[in-house]
């Protein structure tokens, strides 16, 4: 659609975010949507949600029930995965010990519990893993790990969500007698270590697999060792096979908390994985959703914003093999207590974050008031905790609608996170900066990036950011009206629709959550709520009411206008979906917009 000739939908110009409304269908996806109707019987709102996430009346049941069946490649389409595969069914067969390697966020603990259960179950001697300490080891195989792990007796080094670009430490393993198989997604340069790569990223590849994140990579590598130790008959009665759909949970897990796309294999992966979760077959993550402190069904939402960041907080500010530990416990009590550890890790990771953010954010808008122009917001400081800046660079790019990076500098050498606009890739921006000698070493995925880059280079990092990332982030603003799924009211937000509603889901990054517009619906009640969230109850025209939130907001103009609003009408933009509170299904609803609606 052109949102430069479409008209704003409600007559909304301007936002009180400064944002334009429109309709998420064009006229043929309103044509689309309709013979989506028509063919299935589905409710108009329910259409209007599928066809704005590119179904047809085709593929519109297929969509709402994603299979393993349909959408799982043969994972040898994957560049060097039968040459991994051949490595690893040696190892397993000849008793040698695997050393694996991970990342130490939430994908790389997934990573490496999946391959680490997989190689038990498979008879193999019970492999080392070892996640790095993201401030004395930072990211990636290093040198000093490898040598201990071959000491140990390590014969193959496996590396999960890392690797890639890792030539140095791969040599060294090579000098010290050891095979490397890398399992990884992050984008890739042309020259890659030498050692056996299965990266759906590489520039050679031609799988189509590069949305997968490291997890959904480690899985496809199960399907593989699986296929090709029952063709050996490895598997027996007294040494079965396992069960690779019970894996499914942390595939889930890794996907959503790494932002990869829920499109096709990933939707199917995280459809099957929640299903996984509900059946409580895995005393580890059990006892996080305790500790957590979750009530009804698990959902997208308490993979990125509960379960997620609990694992991260040992990674970032505590011990980094906490996360993949947990996810293999087996024993209640041990599971119990190590989750707690890891939910008080969260609670003074979200401490020292508030502290944190509070600098960043000063350095932000001073950056601001200097240049209107910026095409990429990279702020720094010193002593910075390098476990939080990039939750932080996620707090910058929201605020203020740009990419951003965050920088801790320890030293003359300096390790920062960056977070991006939908559209923008900077993982290649920043594999660039490294290609052109301003970072020394850095890569991610499209969504965010690591770097680590010196402290005299820091201005032409910056610069060079700017340059290279101009013309997406000014493609993607033009694209950044709000895109409104369909018009309702607080009486038609009924639980039944938007449980059907769901099923079009998961929703997440490259399959967007539905929002709605509630036109002209009154403020009856706005209160403050926890430390920074604002609660509204909204009343159409009708008398019917909606409890809503608006998240973070007392200090924006979002909430502003919320508390100040009672008693007037507003056109309301809300995510709306299906919550549990205790015990008892209910309608959440999340406002994202405000616009003042005439009181007619």
């Amino acid at each position: 659609m052109d949102f430069g000739q479409a008209e704003a939908f409600l007559g909304v110009e301007r936002s009180i975010l400064g944002r334009r409304w429109a309709l998420r269908l064009d006229m043929a996806g309103e044509a689309r949507a309709e013979a989506i109707a028509q063919a299935h019987g589905f409710e108009d709102v329910l259409a209007r949600v599928l066809a704005g996430r590119g179904a047809t009346s085709e593929t519109a049941a297929a969509w709402l029930e994603p299979t393993l069946r349909d959408l799982i490649p043969d994972p040898s389409t994957l560049l060097d995965m039968d040459h991994a595969v051949e490595r690893i069914v040696s190892a397993i067969e000849r008793g040698e010990r695997i050393a694996i390697f991970g990342d130490y966020d939430v994908d790389g603990a997934c990573s490496a519990a999946l391959l680490a259960e997989f190689l038990i179950e498979a008879g193999a001697p019970a492999p080392f893993i070892h996640i790095p300490d993201r401030i004395l080891e930072g990211y990636g195989p290093n040198i000093d790990a490898i040598r201990d792990l071959r000491a140990r007796g390590a014969a193959l080094l496996v590396t999960v969500d890392c690797g890639t670009t890792s030539h140095e430490a791969v040599a060294e393993a090579a000098a010290l007698g050891m095979d490397v198989v890398v399992f990884d997604h992050h984008q890739a340069p042309e020259t890659l270590p030498a050692a056996c790569v299965v990266n759906p990223n590489r520039l050679d590849d031609l799988s189509g697999q590069g949305g997968l994140c490291a997890a959904g990579v480690v899985f496809l590598s199960l399907v593989a060792l699986n296929r090709e130790l029952r063709r050996r008959d490895h598997w027996t009665s007294a040494r079965p096979a396992p069960d690779l759909l019970a894996a499914l949970d942390l595939v889930a897990l890794a996907t959503v908390a790494d932002v990869a796309p829920l499109k096709g294999l990933n939707r199917a992966f995280v459809t099957k994985g929640l299903a996984v979760m509900q059946s409580a077959r895995r005393t580890g993550l059990v006892a996080l959703i305790e500790a957590a402190r979750l009530d009804g069904p698990i959902r997208p939402y308490h993979l990125g914003f509960a379960l997620g960041p609990r694992i991260n907080a040992g990674g970032r500010i505590g011990d980094a093999s906490l996360g993949s530990r947990l996810l293999m416990m087996r024993d209640p009590e041990e599971a119990a207590s190590t989750a707690r550890k890891l939910d008080h890790l969260n609670s003074e990771r979200q401490v020292l974050e508030r502290s944190l953010l509070e600098c960043a954010m000063a350095e932000a808008e001073e950056a601001l008031r200097q240049s209107n122009r910026l095409s990429c917001l990279v702020v720094a400081g010193d002593d910075w905790h390098p476990g939080v800046v990039g939750l932080i660079a996620s707090r910058l790019k929201d605020k203020f609608n740009i990419p951003s990076f965050v920088i801790a500098f320890n030293g003359e050498n300096g390790t920062g996170s960056g977070r991006t606009l939908s559209g923008v890739d900077l993982g290649s921006a920043v594999r660039r900066a490294v290609d052109a000698g301003i970072a020394i070493k850095g890569g991610g995925h499209a969504m965010a990036a690591g770097v680590t880059i010196a402290r005299s280079k820091f201005h032409r990092f910056r610069d060079f950011m700017n340059e290279t990332m101009e013309v997406e982030v000014a493609a993607a603003r033009v694209r950044e009206a709000l895109s409104i799924d369909a018009p309702l009211t607080a009486r038609g937000a009924r639980l039944e629709l938007l449980k059907r509603v769901e099923m079009a889901g998961p929703y997440g990054q490259g399959n967007a959550e539905p929002i709605f517009a509630l036109p002209a619906h009154r403020i009856a009640h706005a209160v403050v709520v926890g430390q920074d969230h604002v609660r509204a109850r909204l009343q159409s025209s009708d008398g019917a009411q909606l409890e809503a939130i608006c998240f973070r907001a007392l200090a924006s103009p979002l909430g502003e206008a919320i508390l100040k609003g009672r008693g007037e009408p507003f056109h309301v933009a809300a995510r709306l979906s299906v919550g549990a509170f205790r015990g008892r299904e209910r309608v959440d609803a999340q406002i994202v917009d405000l616009a003042p609606a005439l009181d007619k």
